[in-house]
């Protein structure tokens, strides 16, 4: 599923395995009111557990995590990468 963005036919330039799920992610938390209202850094807000960082982004965050260790897993070239079939 592509990401969308604001304007039309506008598409990632990444096109690294996990680029999708990083982008994702980045929104997810710059949407957040951690970074909108507090002004503290993503990755800031990741590393806090508050409420003020929704549920979605911690899970795109293990999802972003699983794809990038699966690329370094052996195994991966048998099963697939994990993160791909996300939605």
């Amino acid at each position: 599923m592509p990401l969308s963005f604001s304007e039309e036919g506008e598409q990632l330039a990444d096109k690294s395995p996990c680029a999708e799920l990083r982008a994702r992610l980045k929104m997810c938390l710059l949407d957040s009111d951690c970074c909108k209202k507090e002004k503290v850094l993503p990755r800031d807000c990741l590393k806090r557990k508050d409420n003020t960082v929704p549920e979605e982004c911690h899970k795109l965050n293990y999802t972003f995590f699983e794809c990038k260790r699966s690329i370094l897993d052996m195994r991966s070239r048998f099963r697939g990468r994990k993160g791909e079939n996300y939605d």
